[in-house]
């Protein structure tokens, strides 16, 4: 009982403490830059962070590891932090779905100034995956959410994975892929969160899947998209509306679970799981333009399993969300990962 006791009072410590800083690596950013741990519960990954209504708002995936339980179990749940000053985080949420594994939930704001999530909904049947389909939630007051509900979209197969929501002039935008056979991407639109049609097809070989969207100042939209086979690099894909036309170009490096973020002047930050040469995988942020032309710009502390970073970008500054696995262990020894929070002069 007082290990129990002791573990809890060190876990409230770390959870509220604004001066449990991680100390930064050589190599990772300059002074003045900020990493600390502020969730640590279960094993926690996938986030997304978003401003909403005065306050900072963090999501991601809690579990006993990065799928199943210790009965084999997948049922991953989706925690919602709530943060006035980005330093003392509460807990406002936790959602759940009987039968489903909630995966990379991610926040957005509709336009009628609700707080939505989207959500893989994973259901195993001995460790199989026999259906994934995305599931919603939303708040009016960033307090309560709705329940997790499936998405309207005629799924193939029962297989659909939508990959992080995108508002641009009242309207949604999103990714699909498929099962792993299926070289093509779906890009999808929405007017309330809810019912998605497809806007285009997107062929492209290696597996194409996790893809994030995003909009230029002069209203291009740009995909970052991971790919799982081939030569495994990441592309950057480009397109004016309506959004049917699209040139891909590669790029020199592999990445997981990708972000981007376009600054005002159209620089854009790219960040993801960077796979290295010795097989370790570090939470990476690059720098570059629409020609491709991208350099290593920071190395977060990180490890392991990690990485899946959520931007926003608030004049010179960049947070980071982002979750490793290189400080956490479970009682057995093996890894758990928490979320960090970075904050980072652009």
């Amino acid at each position: 009982m007082k290990h129990i006791l002791a573990l809890a009072l060190i876990s409230a410590a770390i959870l509220f403490c604004p001066a449990c800083k991680v100390s930064p690596k050589a190599g990772t950013g300059k002074a003045g830059d900020e990493v600390v741990r502020i969730w640590d519960q279960g094993y926690s990954a996938f986030p997304s962070i978003v401003r909403y209504k005065g306050a900072w708002y963090i999501s991601f995936r809690e579990g006993v590891s990065h799928i199943f339980d210790e009965n084999g179990i997948a049922a991953g749940k989706t925690r919602i932090l709530r943060s006035r000053d980005g330093r003392r985080w509460k807990s406002v949420a936790l959602l759940e779905k009987e039968g489903y594994d909630l995966r990379d939930p991610k926040l957005s704001v509709t336009p009628d100034g609700r707080l939505m999530v989207i959500q893989g909904g994973s259901v195993y049947v001995d460790k199989k995956l026999v259906q994934r389909t995305p599931q919603v939630s939303f708040s009016s007051d960033g307090r309560t959410f709705s329940d997790p509900q499936p998405v309207e979209y005629p799924i193939p197969g029962g297989f659909a994975w939508f990959w992080r929501m995108t508002w641009h002039d009242g309207t949604g935008y999103t990714v699909n892929y498929g099962e792993a056979d299926d070289n093509r991407l779906e890009l999808l639109k929405t007017s309330d969160g809810v019912r998605f049609e497809i806007i285009t097809d997107i062929a492209l070989d290696g597996f194409p899947n996790e893809t994030t969207v995003r909009f230029l100042p002069d209203g291009r939209m740009l995909m970052l998209i991971r790919r799982e086979k081939e030569d495994k690099m990441a592309y950057l894909g480009i397109s004016e509306a309506p959004y049917a036309d699209w040139q891909l170009r590669p790029l020199p490096f592999r990445i997981g679970g990708p972000e981007i973020a376009v600054l005002p002047d159209g620089t854009l930050i790219i960040g993801g799981r960077a796979y290295l040469e010795d097989g370790d995988t570090k939470t990476c942020l690059w720098r570059g333009n629409v020609d491709g032309d991208f350099e290593l710009w920071k190395t977060l502390p990180s490890g392991g399993d990690n990485s899946y970073p959520g931007f926003v970008v608030d004049g010179n500054e960049l947070t980071v969300v982002y979750y490793s696995s290189h400080e956490l262990t479970l009682p057995d020894g093996r890894p758990r990962a928490g979320i960090y929070l970075a904050k980072l002069a652009i």
